[in-house]
């Protein structure tokens, strides 16, 4: 058994430690978002839209807050360039209504890829984030070019290798 001396110890320990360990909730005043750059040459799709979706929302940060922005901003380049694994290029259909009746309208990856590359990189990561105002907000700090050349080098991106 331990005396009176050693339990006074160990509470004045877990006292200290719960001091310390304190869960931090960000502010949107307090969050800092970095530019990064990331290029989709021979990069799985779903890998690297996973990847860049837990960058959009701030996962990889310690300060992480469900109901927070925290995510960093993402540019994609080499988008026309992304690989997928088996024969998704000719069995992936994406669809897509007019709003008149009757009008569905489907393509395979290949075509989509070959009409809209960006488009195939950003529908995939979109569908990774939450449905609300906040997935919203996160999207917009995603930038993607089907290209080398994109607009925001005065950003100064730091290059994400995935």
């Amino acid at each position: 058994m331990h005396n009176k001396a050693t339990q006074r110890n160990i509470f004045a320990l877990y006292r200290d430690i719960y001091t310390i360990l304190k869960t931090i909730s960000a502010k949107d005043s307090d969050v800092r978002h970095d530019w990064f750059l990331v290029d989709a040459t021979n990069k799985t799709l779903g890998r690297l839209s996973t990847e860049v979706a837990r960058r959009l929302t701030g996962k990889h940060k310690p300060s992480f807050t469900p109901h927070v922005d925290t995510g960093d901003y993402i540019i994609i380049i080499n988008a026309e360039k992304i690989s997928v694994t088996g024969n998704k290029l000719e069995d992936k259909m994406y669809y897509r209504h007019t709003g008149y009746v009757g009008n569905l309208k489907s393509e395979n990856l290949k075509t989509k890829l070959s009409r809209d590359p960006a488009s195939v990189l950003h529908d995939a990561i979109e569908g990774m984030l939450p449905k609300n105002k906040l997935g919203r907000q996160m999207i917009k700090k995603l930038k993607v070019v089907a290209g080398e050349v994109h607009e925001h080098t005065a950003q100064q991106p730091a290059i994400l290798e995935l």
